[in-house]
């Protein structure tokens, strides 16, 4: 399903790396940090702006959107989806993209877990109306760890959905599906060739230095905090404020099988965690992007 073509485009896109109209797609397989980054982008613009409070978790939409909400797509498509319009969602994706485009002036955060494909002959990602992205990687034996609570199911079936390639999610009664493909396809999708216009991250780092992390973000984005402002958006963004918010007031986005969205927040749970086999077969699946960002286990 990866494309040469598409990456052909990508290569040739006019997107610099300084954003300037358009969609920023906030990047990431499932359970890598995606919605953390999300959150402290937002609390990025209040504290900068002087805003006192911080930023509700169900209050996301306010400067961001989902890729793949359903009525979104319902609106361009003109009906109701079920798991049998596929074809139908896959030809929708571009015009879906520029209608979030024309809906704002200026750039757009848009969080997506899309893997940069072509799918049933059609693009996942619309490069014509994309300005950048952030791209969000976490250790695969982690992800498999907070997938399979996310899912509700065991250990084994998230790393075989992790495994498996060209992996699709099902319609759903509120998001249409997505193209994950498999862990490795969808790191490689977004990190193939570096690319001024994307700008890669490890969880890992997110958690062990957020200030030099999330930092780095905010000048490639060409915000300009002074340091306590900076630590003041990191610390409005920690994980226990999240999971605390959640505690109190739910949160919209959880998955009805999980018990909450946010659960450890901590890097190489794995060790405690995974079998020796179950350990294997993900290095065996991925141990060449595993290897590209330091996750192979000693």
């Amino acid at each position: 399903m990866a494309s040469e073509a598409l990456k052909d485009s990508q290569e040739s896109a006019t997107a610099a790396a300084a954003p300037r109209s358009g969609i920023v797609w906030l990047a990431s397989y499932p359970k890598s940090g995606n919605m953390w980054t999300r959150a402290f982008l937002h609390n990025l613009v209040h504290v900068t702006s002087g805003q006192r409070r911080a930023q509700k978790i169900n209050e996301l939409d306010q400067f961001s959107v989902g890729s793949a909400g359903k009525s979104l797509f319902e609106e361009v498509i003109g009906f109701d989806l079920t798991d049998e319009h596929r074809a139908e969602v896959a030809a929708a994706r571009a015009k879906v993209q520029q209608r979030i485009v024309d809906a704002v002036e200026g750039i757009v955060f848009v969080k997506t877990h899309q893997a940069i494909v072509i799918d049933r002959e059609h693009p996942t990602i619309n490069f014509a109306v994309t300005a950048g992205a952030i791209y969000i990687v976490r250790n695969p034996l982690d992800v498999a760890i907070s997938y399979a609570h996310h899912l509700g199911k065991g250990v084994d079936f998230a790393i075989d959905f992790m495994n498996m390639k060209n992996a699709e999610t099902p319609i759903t009664a509120k998001q249409v599906y997505e193209v994950y493909g498999s862990w490795s396809q969808h790191v490689t999708s977004w990190t193939r060739k570096p690319h001024p216009a994307i700008y890669v991250m490890r969880y890992e780092d997110m958690l062990a230095e957020p200030q030099k992390t999330f930092g780095a973000l905010a000048r490639h984005l060409l915000f300009t905090p002074s340091e306590s402002e900076l630590a003041d958006a990191i610390d409005r963004s920690s994980f226990e404020r999240l999971r605390e918010q959640e505690e109190k007031a739910g949160f919209k986005e959880r998955p009805e099988k999980a018990e909450r969205f946010f659960r450890e927040g901590r890097a190489e749970q794995w060790k405690d965690v995974l079998t020796p086999a179950q350990v294997q077969r993900i290095v065996d699946a991925h141990g060449e992007q595993m290897r590209r960002f330091g996750y192979l286990p000693l």
